[in-house]
């Protein structure tokens, strides 16, 4: 849901995205769980990533 919120969707409109294939960002389906990777979200938010493959919140 954070990725949602970062995107300006509510719950309801990531997960029809999700399932129409339409999500604006990589989406990895795990079991009943659906996760999307730090690194494409910034990448579609046009962050990019940190350098020296730091992490957020170092």
């Amino acid at each position: 849901m954070t990725a949602a919120r970062v995107l300006g969707i509510g719950r309801n409109k990531a997960y029809d995205l999700i399932r129409a294939g339409e999500f604006p960002v990589r989406v990895l389906p795990l079991g009943g769980t659906v996760r999307i990777p730090t690194a494409a979200l910034w990448e579609a938010l046009g962050i990019g990533s940190l350098p020296h493959g730091g992490t957020a919140g170092r």
